[in-house]
């Protein structure tokens, strides 16, 4: 076994805020649109920034920018449900990310409820109902931790992803 020296770092650079997010645009995530429903109201968002935790108990994270539209229902509410989308999903995806009014989002696709409270979009490719069980801020995001209660999926079909500031669909 031919041992090679680890790579030398010249100079090292500050670390701004354009060199992070440039870098996190490399970083390939699922799309979902997260909901909420409970006393702080409906709301809905459309997110990378999530991951599985642990599967015992069956735990997910959820980044929400305290400064979005949605914030204050997220950090509010207890019910939660991370929905993964297929291709077919991306102008939803759009309408989540945008501007729109909540009602308008919500009313651009068919949702049930889940065991949580929380909206479940009928044909995700995943949905994971959750209860929040605990919650972190962190620089302008507050990161919740989703205790999953139940999972929804659909048969088949392929996920979309978010690559390099674009949409890339990802066949099962």
């Amino acid at each position: 076994m031919t041992k090679t020296a680890p790579t030398q770092i010249s100079d090292p650079v500050a670390l701004t805020q354009t060199m992070f997010r440039d870098g996190m645009a490399r970083l390939a995530g699922a799309v979902n649109i997260v909901t909420t429903d409970g006393p702080a109201g409906k709301a809905g968002l459309t997110a990378s920034a999530v991951c599985s935790v642990t599967d015992t108990p069956p735990t997910l994270l959820v980044c929400v920018n305290r400064s979005s539209s949605a914030a204050p229902s997220f950090l509010a509410n207890d019910a939660i449900c991370v929905n993964t989308l297929g291709p077919e999903h991306q102008d939803l995806a759009m309408i989540f990310g945008g501007k729109k009014p909540m009602a308008d989002r919500f009313a651009s696709a068919e949702f049930g409820t889940g065991a949580s409270g929380a909206p479940v979009l009928r044909d995700a490719v995943v949905s994971f109902d959750c209860k929040v069980s605990q919650r972190a801020v962190v620089g302008t995001h507050e990161v919740i931790f989703c205790e999953v209660v139940e999972v929804t999926q659909s048969e088949g079909g392929s996920a979309l992803a978010y690559f390099a500031r674009k949409f890339h669909e990802l066949d099962g």
